[in-house]
């Protein structure tokens, strides 16, 4: 993770230096993360099911076939180009588990690809979708348990919605990545999407590593001013579609013992979206507006760009090369 060029932009070996440093300081934290959630990560099975659900809804269209691609863990682009040449696919759709596009997530992921892709000689057709930040199923999911939150939360107690995000080095950002945009874009779907006029909600950033400074504000602050005030809390994961180690012991488990000790009331946590039935009906209908596409890559039902020109980061931009 920390030796990919899109996450530590220095030269082949300092980066290797640095990401050795990094790695022997995270490691011991990460056991730890993960002993606590019985050792080990349920993001792949998450992601496997997504895939049966999406299969599913794509049967209609003969037969498809959905290849998990994991980018620093098994299964990684090598194996699953291997796989995907196997099958022999007349086109490939390639879609990210991301909504939202960022340099260092689905951009690293896509360049590896290409480069996998390109070494095995997986020569059929490939378009992408390089972000659905605002997708009517991914919203319409999210909407529907924040909904179901605002209701179980006590009747005396009017709560703030935290939209949290994974955060990133506000250099990042800087340097043109469009990510935090579209968050941003994100938050505003789901509130007009949750359509209480009164909503009380903030946006915020989490799981910050290191000592650069990181976009914000911080999802831990957030949830100390929320008890100074008295506030319940209901935290959204605006950002992940699959439950894992930042959901499962960062939101879980971590802040809400930050929140009993900040004086929060009531705390409440949104599932992720998983294999629910509009989610999976959105995936489903980007692939088939992808596959009726005459371009190679497309914003989700938006057709080409949708980032201002000002972020150069973008997916589309002249000199990203696109997602195909």
């Amino acid at each position: 993770l920390f030796n990919a060029s899109a996450i530590i932009p220095l030269p082949g070996p300092l980066r290797w230096l640095l990401a050795r440093f990094i790695s022997g300081r995270r490691a011991p934290i990460a056991r730890e993360i993960y002993a606590r959630i019985g050792g080990s990560s349920p993001l792949l099975s998450n992601t496997e099911a997504a895939a049966r659900s999406l299969e599913s809804a794509l049967g209609d269209l003969g037969t498809v076939r959905c290849f998990p691609s994991m980018r620093y863990w098994h299964p990684r682009a090598k194996q699953v180009v291997a796989d995907v040449k196997a099958f022999g696919p007349d086109e490939i759709v390639f879609l990210p588990q991301y909504p939202q596009f960022s340099t260092t997530t689905t951009g690293s992921s896509l360049r590896e690809w290409r480069e996998v892709a390109l070494d095995a000689d997986l020569t059929a057709p490939t378009r992408g979708i390089c972000c659905y930040p605002r997708e009517s199923g991914f919203i319409t999911a999210m909407a529907e348990k924040v909904k179901l939150s605002l209701r179980e939360c006590p009747p005396k107690e009017r709560p703030r919605v935290l939209f949290s995000a994974h955060g990133l080095p506000k250099r990042t950002i800087e340097r043109g990545d469009p990510y935090q945009w579209q968050v941003e874009r994100t938050a505003y779907a789901l509130v007009a999407a949750i359509g209480d006029a009164d909503l009380d909600w903030r946006l915020c950033y989490q799981s910050r590593v290191g000592r650069l400074e990181w976009i914000g504000p911080s999802t831990d602050l957030e949830i100390q001013t929320a008890g100074a005030e008295g506030r319940a809390l209901i935290v959204v994961p605006i950002g992940f579609v699959s439950e894992h180690s930042e959901t499962l012991v960062e939101l879980d488990i971590e802040y809400r013992e930050l929140a009993e000790k900040a004086g929060v009331p009531t705390y409440l946590r949104v599932d992720t979206v998983g294999v629910s039935k509009a989610f999976i009906g959105g995936l489903a209908q980007m692939v088939r507006d992808t596959l009726g596409s005459d371009r190679v890559a497309i914003c989700a039902q938006e057709g080409g760009r949708i980032c201002p020109k000002s972020w150069s980061g973008c997916a589309q931009a002249e000199n990203a090369g696109g997602v195909g």
